[in-house]
């Protein structure tokens, strides 16, 4: 990825120019010291001149007041504010009439900064203060006072905090009163410029210690660059938080949110003192020392998939390249591409009209449609369909073009919407809320009707990233997520009436992808790197998960390594340098998903004698549980040394009726509510107290026999022994009441439990012998 620069020969303004600011995707507007608005086109390449300002105004900040989210066809914004040196900030529209100018500040207003919704406006100034205007420029409040300069501001993501800058520290703010004020040092020199990102939460700064760095939301750094040879005199995000601008004297440089570097270009601008990237995020501009506006393209990005290769040329030009053959496609487009995706066999390309769909088996004849909206901030694909996210909102396109739904949910905000908080698979939509960041919103893919009965997954902590597994049954789908603890938790996406339960795979994991053939689960903990192959092990038996893992050292990806895809049996890794890293992992767990899904068990067993490996029969004995192959499951338990649960399957076999048979595979997999609601409803009330005798669960036990009035003497002759087995009095007022003038006769109850067993193999004989439980977890 890199940048194309645009410079004009001569520069169109006289001073140097202290802020730009875009109107539209082609539209930007540039102010100077020589007090002229210049107006910028990028289709035409005009400029024009708007308004020349009194004399005494020397401007120094600009911001378009923000498109309101819910207004569809709102497609400029109408006017914007510009701070000046004379204490003063100034609303002028677009047509260059100064609406109305309000004393702010003693001294030059630094900075001024609309809040993401336009309800309010942030400024700060050489006297040290921040001050809250109202949308019209009422003063509403006096945020906070210090005794030195502040030189750059931004709002939080949910605009209810302010940052701002204090000579070598930062300061965090929220607007509550008496709420915690976050503060730390930031740099070794005066900090020029700050932003803060709503997408991806993090913070950049500058200073004139010729540093730029990134920080978490809670002041924890992420990155530090090198010194430069000059200050750094501006920063800023690009809108999906994926890449920042840098610019410096003479520089202008491209990074990754991560903080390394792609590009860095030399333009002879002198120092750029403002940045801004255009709305849709392909362009940047800067307000140069020199009186020149420096244009800035980002082309050459890259996407791969198997064997194909994907480079965005020019604007409107992309590069196929496959590497089998050579074989080099070049794809042009009518407007300039802002996003694309490659995955799942298509290349969806957006530009700033339509949407274009490829196959990779026929690059000559794209599927085209219209967009609702102009800018995607988003592509995320599945095999059968695939997401575009806008301003708008959330819509779902089958590979032929066809729209399929558009979720919502009340308060849903799409514009900081990334790969992270949203997840798609064949079936479900997940979407992580930001107002209540333990809730996942999910939704039926077909419909975009919340799923199952509409009930919400909530989780104890934040959710940091959500991705839902891509292959098997809907039935079956699973959700796997990181919390703020760095906990990876998996749970059913399937909520009906019964809580799922959230259970965790692993901790400190800080990034993971599910494999796009079948269910494989991989993920970056601490120091390793673990491939999950069967997650589903949690919900069978928990106890051989540790087997079912593959581990290896993760120290060569260095420090805050991210996954980037995992495409078959191949991982890619980008580590914190930018370079990429190929991972391939055993190719037999996914033989081995393939052989269950199909139901051929005979070929998993054989295959896993071929690969004599412990992982491979662990996940093999999970998946024969969790399909109810009892015959499998013995072999594979056999094959990794788990005698005891062999016998236990053996006794299963053994057992009358398919009930109990059910009951006792419900109960192999930790399923004991659900093992007793089976015999419960086939009327095998006897063998739901005996369960529970035999778990230890007297107080149940006594509950049913009551319940049921049967068998209440089994229970107390049964409790009576275990009491006397470890010495020990009865103590429970339940037990005491029921046993008083009871008398208990072994021989009696034996007879009765005798005449129970009778009498289900006599019920099972006489309805159909069934040879295989067919019910699935």
């Amino acid at each position: 990825m890199r940048l194309k620069i645009s410079l004009l020969k001569e520069p169109k303004h006289q001073e140097l120019v202290s802020c730009v600011g875009w109107n539209t995707a082609e539209e930007l507007y540039s102010c100077s010291d020589d007090h002229q608005i210049v107006k910028w086109n990028l289709l035409t390449s005009e400029t024009s001149q708007i308004v020349k300002l009194p004399d005494d105004i020397y401007p120094i900040d600009l911001h378009w007041f923000p498109k309101s989210l819910g207004i569809k066809k709102q497609t400029q914004a109408e006017s914007f504010v510009l701070t000046s040196s004379d204490g003063k900030f100034h609303l002028i529209s677009k047509l260059g009439r100064v609406e109305k100018s309000v004393e702010a500040h003693c001294g030059a207003v630094l900075a001024g900064r609309w809040n993401y919704e336009g309800t309010a406006l942030v400024t700060v100034g050489e006297d040290g203060q921040i001050k809250i205007w109202s949308k019209t420029g009422m003063l509403r409040s006096t945020l906070a006072q210090q005794g030195t300069p502040v030189y750059s501001v931004a709002w939080g993501p949910d605009s209810e905090k302010v940052l701002y800058t204090a000579g070598k520290q930062l300061i965090i703010k929220p607007l509550q009163p008496n709420a915690k004020v976050l503060q730390w040092k930031a740099h070794d020199g005066i900090i020029l410029k700050v932003d803060w990102n709503s997408v991806n939460d993090l913070i950049l700064s500058a200073g004139e210690d010729c540093k730029y760095k990134v920080w978490d939301s809670y002041g924890r750094p992420l990155y530090s660059s090198q010194p430069h040879e000059h200050p750094i005199t501006s920063v800023a995000w690009a809108p999906d938080g994926e890449l920042f601008a840098v610019g410096s004297f003479h520089t202008l440089r491209l990074c990754d949110k991560t903080g390394w570097s792609y590009a860095l270009e030399k333009p002879n601008t002198g120092s750029i003192f403002n940045i801004t990237w255009s709305i849709d995020g392909t362009q940047i501009a800067g307000a140069c020392g020199n009186g020149h506006v420096v244009f800035a393209h980002v082309v050459e990005q890259r996407w791969e998939w198997k064997d194909f290769q994907v480079t965005l040329t020019k604007r409107r030009t992309m590069q196929v390249r496959n590497v089998l053959n050579d074989a080099v496609d070049l794809l042009e487009f009518r407007d300039r591409v802002i996003k694309a995706s490659l995955n799942y066999a298509h290349l969806v390309v957006s530009t700033s009209l339509q949407c274009y769909v490829f196959s990779t088996k026929n690059w000559n004849t794209p599927l085209i449609f219209d967009l609702k909206e102009g800018t995607v901030s988003l592509i995320l694909q599945a095999e059968r369909h695939f997401l575009l996210v806008d301003g708008g909102g959330i819509y779902l396109y089958s590979y032929e073009g066809r729209f399929l739904s558009s979720p919502k949910f009340p308060g849903m905000r799409t514009d900081i919407l990334n790969a992270q908080t949203v997840s798609l698979s064949n079936d479900t939509i997940a979407i992580k809320d930001k107002a209540d960041e333990k809730i996942i919103f999910l939704f039926e893919a077909s419909t975009g009707k919340p799923l199952g009965d509409g009930k919400l997954l909530s989780h104890k902590n934040e959710i940091l990233e959500i991705a839902l597994d891509q292959k098997g049954l809907t039935n079956d789908r699973k959700i796997a997520f990181i919390d703020k603890n760095r906990d990876l938790c998996i749970t059913s996406v399937k909520r009906f009436g019964k809580e799922e339960q959230i259970i965790k795979l692993g901790t400190m994991v800080h990034t993971l992808a599910w494999s796009d053939t079948c269910n494989i689960l991989c993920g970056l903990q601490d120091t390793r790197f673990t491939v999950w192959y069967y997650p589903n092990t949690v919900y069978v038996d928990r106890d051989i998960l540790p087997k079912t893992l593959y581990e290896r050292d993760a120290s060569e990806f260095s420090k805050n390594p991210h996954i980037v895809s995992f495409v078959g049996n191949q991982v890619t890794i980008r580590r914190a340098d930018g370079s990429l890293i190929h991972i391939s992992i055993s190719p037999y767990p996914a033989i081995l998903h393939e052989y269950v899904s199909s139901s051929k068990w005979e070929d998993a067993v054989r295959l896993c004698r071929f690969v004599k490996e412990q992982t491979m029969w662990a996940c093999l004995a999970a998946m024969a549980v969790a399909n109810r192959d009892m015959t499998t499951a013995e072999i594979a338990y056999a094959a990794i040394g788990e005698i005891d649960k062999v016998q236990y399957i053996n006794s299963i076999k053994n057992l009358p009726s398919k009930e109990s048979k059910m009951a006792h595979i419900l109960m192999f997999s930790g399923n004991i509510q659900e093992a007793e609601m089976v015999l419960l409803q086939a009327g095998l009330v006897y063998q739901a107290i005996q369960i529970n005798i035999n778990l230890y669960n007297w107080e149940r036990a006594l509950e049913l026999a009551v319940k049921y009035k049967t068998h209440v003497d089994t229970v107390l002759a049964y409790r009576q022994k275990f009491l006397e087995t470890f010495g020990k009095q009865e103590t429970n007022k339940r037990y005491l009441q029921y046993a008083e003038g009871l008398e208990i006769d072994w021989e009696k109850i034996k007879a009765k439990i005798e005449m129970e067993i009778t009498k289900e193999r006599e019920r099972s004989s006489s309805s159909q012998p069934s040879k295989n439980i067919g019910l699935k977890h």
